[in-house]
Protein backbone atom coordinates (compact mmCIF):
# COMPACT_ATOMS: atom_id res chain seq x y z
CA UNK A 1 0.00 0.00 0.00
CA UNK A 2 2.87 2.09 1.00
CA UNK A 3 3.36 2.64 -3.49
CA UNK A 4 0.14 3.24 -4.01
CA UNK A 5 0.02 6.14 -1.07
CA UNK A 6 3.19 7.47 -2.87
CA UNK A 7 1.32 7.23 -6.45
CA UNK A 8 -2.18 9.17 -5.73
CA UNK A 9 -0.03 11.43 -3.76
CA UNK A 10 2.14 12.86 -7.20
CA UNK A 11 -0.63 11.75 -8.98
CA UNK A 12 -2.66 14.72 -7.25
CA UNK A 13 0.18 17.10 -6.99
CA UNK A 14 0.17 16.75 -11.03
CA UNK A 15 -3.45 17.02 -11.30
CA UNK A 16 -3.38 19.90 -9.12
CA UNK A 17 -0.42 21.92 -11.31
CA UNK A 18 -2.59 21.36 -15.01
CA UNK A 19 -5.79 22.76 -13.07
CA UNK A 20 -3.67 25.47 -12.17
CA UNK A 21 -2.55 26.26 -15.06
CA UNK A 22 -6.51 26.18 -16.76
CA UNK A 23 -6.58 28.42 -13.75
CA UNK A 24 -4.06 30.98 -15.13
CA UNK A 25 -5.59 30.93 -18.35
CA UNK A 26 -9.53 31.56 -16.94
CA UNK A 27 -7.45 34.90 -15.39
CA UNK A 28 -5.82 36.28 -19.10
CA UNK A 29 -8.99 35.04 -20.58
CA UNK A 30 -10.64 37.87 -18.04
CA UNK A 31 -8.07 40.07 -18.05
CA UNK A 32 -8.18 39.97 -22.07
CA UNK A 33 -12.17 39.96 -22.34
CA UNK A 34 -12.63 43.34 -23.51
CA UNK A 35 -10.53 43.58 -26.32
CA UNK A 36 -11.23 40.13 -27.26
CA UNK A 37 -14.99 41.35 -27.77
CA UNK A 38 -14.19 44.62 -29.57
CA UNK A 39 -12.07 42.72 -32.21
CA UNK A 40 -14.95 40.56 -32.79
CA UNK A 41 -16.98 43.74 -33.06
CA UNK A 42 -14.89 45.21 -35.54
CA UNK A 43 -14.27 42.31 -37.37
CA UNK A 44 -18.25 42.52 -37.69
CA UNK A 45 -18.95 39.06 -35.84
CA UNK A 46 -20.74 40.54 -32.82
CA UNK A 47 -23.17 42.89 -32.73
CA UNK A 48 -24.14 44.93 -30.61
CA UNK A 49 -28.18 44.35 -30.17
CA UNK A 50 -26.73 40.33 -30.26
CA UNK A 51 -25.53 40.24 -26.69
CA UNK A 52 -26.61 43.03 -24.22
CA UNK A 53 -23.37 44.94 -23.11
CA UNK A 54 -24.05 44.80 -19.02
CA UNK A 55 -23.51 40.88 -19.57
CA UNK A 56 -20.44 40.80 -21.62
CA UNK A 57 -19.40 43.42 -18.66
CA UNK A 58 -20.11 40.63 -16.38
CA UNK A 59 -18.37 37.86 -18.21
CA UNK A 60 -14.78 38.90 -16.42
CA UNK A 61 -15.96 39.05 -13.20
CA UNK A 62 -17.59 35.07 -13.80
CA UNK A 63 -14.25 34.28 -14.90
CA UNK A 64 -11.82 35.67 -12.61
CA UNK A 65 -14.31 34.00 -9.42
CA UNK A 66 -14.16 30.82 -11.38
CA UNK A 67 -10.64 31.18 -11.75
CA UNK A 68 -10.18 31.92 -7.96
CA UNK A 69 -11.84 28.91 -6.72
CA UNK A 70 -10.10 26.29 -9.37
CA UNK A 71 -7.00 27.99 -7.90
CA UNK A 72 -8.01 27.77 -3.96
CA UNK A 73 -9.03 23.92 -4.83
CA UNK A 74 -5.85 23.38 -6.82
CA UNK A 75 -3.77 24.59 -3.54
CA UNK A 76 -5.55 22.91 -1.72
CA UNK A 77 -5.35 19.52 -2.98
CA UNK A 78 -1.44 20.08 -3.39
CA UNK A 79 -1.04 20.91 0.55
CA UNK A 80 -3.19 17.67 0.60
CA UNK A 81 -0.95 15.36 -1.22
CA UNK A 82 2.49 16.83 0.37
CA UNK A 83 0.45 15.51 3.75
CA UNK A 84 -0.18 12.29 2.47
CA UNK A 85 3.56 11.96 0.97
CA UNK A 86 4.67 12.97 4.34
CA UNK A 87 1.79 10.20 6.05
CA UNK A 88 0.20 12.83 8.30
CA UNK A 89 -3.27 12.51 8.90
CA UNK A 90 -4.67 15.67 7.75
CA UNK A 91 -3.26 15.59 4.20
CA UNK A 92 -5.44 12.63 4.02
CA UNK A 93 -8.56 13.94 5.84
CA UNK A 94 -7.93 17.22 2.99
CA UNK A 95 -7.25 14.93 0.30
CA UNK A 96 -9.96 13.31 0.39
CA UNK A 97 -12.65 16.08 0.49
CA UNK A 98 -10.24 17.17 -2.50
CA UNK A 99 -10.82 13.80 -4.50
CA UNK A 100 -14.45 13.70 -3.92
CA UNK A 101 -14.51 17.09 -5.80
CA UNK A 102 -12.30 15.31 -8.37
CA UNK A 103 -14.82 12.77 -9.29
CA UNK A 104 -17.17 15.41 -10.75
CA UNK A 105 -14.03 16.50 -13.34
CA UNK A 106 -14.92 13.72 -15.97
CA UNK A 107 -13.28 11.64 -17.46
CA UNK A 108 -9.42 12.14 -15.42
CA UNK A 109 -10.72 13.50 -12.46
CA UNK A 110 -13.24 11.17 -11.97
CA UNK A 111 -10.46 8.46 -12.59
CA UNK A 112 -8.07 10.16 -9.99
CA UNK A 113 -10.84 10.86 -7.37
CA UNK A 114 -11.96 7.19 -7.85
CA UNK A 115 -8.28 5.44 -7.23
CA UNK A 116 -7.24 8.70 -4.27
CA UNK A 117 -10.43 7.46 -2.43
CA UNK A 118 -10.08 3.70 -2.58
CA UNK A 119 -6.78 4.21 -1.52
CA UNK A 120 -7.31 6.25 1.35
CA UNK A 121 -10.14 4.88 2.50
CA UNK A 122 -8.16 1.56 2.38
CA UNK A 123 -7.70 -0.32 5.86
CA UNK A 124 -4.16 -0.75 5.79
CA UNK A 125 -3.62 3.17 4.71
CA UNK A 126 -5.36 3.99 8.38
CA UNK A 127 -3.00 1.95 10.25
CA UNK A 128 -0.26 3.53 8.76
CA UNK A 129 -1.71 7.14 9.54
CA UNK A 130 -3.00 6.07 12.62
CA UNK A 131 -0.21 3.77 14.04
CA UNK A 132 -1.59 2.50 17.75
CA UNK A 133 0.22 3.74 20.62
CA UNK A 134 2.58 1.19 22.13
CA UNK A 135 0.38 -0.10 25.24
CA UNK A 136 -2.59 -0.20 22.62
CA UNK A 137 -0.22 -2.79 20.33
CA UNK A 138 0.40 -4.58 22.75
CA UNK A 139 -3.18 -5.57 24.02
CA UNK A 140 -3.86 -6.13 20.22
CA UNK A 141 -1.08 -8.66 19.80
CA UNK A 142 -2.20 -10.74 22.83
Amino acid sequence: MEKHIKLVGVLNIVYRCVVMVGSLVLFFIAAIFSRIMDYLERRGELHAEDVPREILDFVPFILLIIGIVIAIVSIVGIVGALGVMKRKEWGRILLIVVSFFNTLRVPVGTALGAYSLWVLFNDETIRIFNPLPPDRQEKVQT
